[in-house]
């Protein structure tokens, strides 16, 4: 029997290591490039740099203009982030908790507003970004990721408070607690496992993006990260270790994300299906 369940482990084992080496070696290879010489990559593209440059990282990120996209995208999702958690978090308050005419009929508006591919509303978006001024602008990018991925944080949060017993609401409310102050001191601090992963995620989804940005945000100066990267691949495509320079940048910030909240992703998104 012991042989059968160590047997067992390492059917299980096997593909999870092959898995996880798929994952990290693109990493590896990317900062093995980044770390040549285009002499170097030229003779050999696969074979390992012999000494640590830094070269390429510090051209890529003082002369292609990485670090101004880098404080774009921290500025666009810092600010998208936020607004989707205070917004997202008072709607699944509202529907996850509070009983009002509509309130299943507006739940599931939101549902239905998670299966809208972008590519069906990109051209009426930009149009309207374009009469209203907000074309290349920061609050132009901020409130289209808002309104993007408002219904998954809605849906998320919604599903997270209707677990919570309604005794507790009931028992603040008889404390002289308003709906605000219910919300503000007993809700707010509940949901913080479900907050901590919709933003993360949030953030996730808001710095990997490329369409959105690509086109709301056409000028240079306003460039975001990853946009800054795919431009990147077309300004140094016959200098592949500043290019791949430029991708290690832009993944390192999530890479540090994954790996240090990579418990409370997984906390928060399962949160919300125990009661209590």
């Amino acid at each position: 029997m012991g042989g059968g369940v160590r047997s067992g482990k390492w059917f299980v084992a096997a593909p999870m290591a092959l898995l996880a080496l798929a994952t990290i070696y693109p990493l590896v290879f990317t900062t093995n490039v980044a770390m040549k010489t285009r002499h170097e990559y030229i003779l050999n593209r696969f074979s390992v740099t012999e000494s640590l440059r830094w070269d390429n990282i510090d051209a890529a990120w003082n002369s292609v203009g990485m670090a101004r996209y880098f404080v774009n995208s921290i500025i666009v999702v810092g600010c998208s982030v936020a607004v989707l958690l205070l917004l997202g978090s008072m709607a699944g308050f509202a529907l996850g908790q509070l009983r009002f005419k509509g309130s299943r009929a507006l739940f599931l508006g939101c549902l239905a507003a998670l299966f809208i591919p972008f590519q069906v509303i990109m051209v009426p978006l930009a149009r309207t970004m374009a009469d209203t001024g907000l074309l290349d602008t920061y609050p132009g990018l901020i409130l289209t990721y808002v309104a993007q991925f408002l219904p998954f944080t809605i849906f998320l949060m919604t599903s997270y408070y209707a677990g919570i017993p309604a005794d507790i609401i009931d028992a603040a409310r008889i404390d002289g607690n308003t709906l605000y102050g219910v919300y503000r001191r007993i809700m707010l601090p509940i949901g913080r496992p479900a907050l901590l992963s919709v933003g993360i995620l949030n953030a996730l989804f808001c710095w990997n993006d490329v369409l959105i940005a690509l086109l709301l945000m056409p000028s240079a100066e306003h460039r975001t990260l990853m946009v800054g990267v795919t431009a990147l691949r077309g300004q140094y495509s016959d200098d592949i270790p500043t290019f791949a320079a430029g991708v290690l940048i832009a993944a390192l910030p999530v890479l540090m994300i994954y790996l240090f909240f990579q418990r409370q992703i997984a906390d928060g998104v399962t949160a919300g299906s125990t009661k209590g």
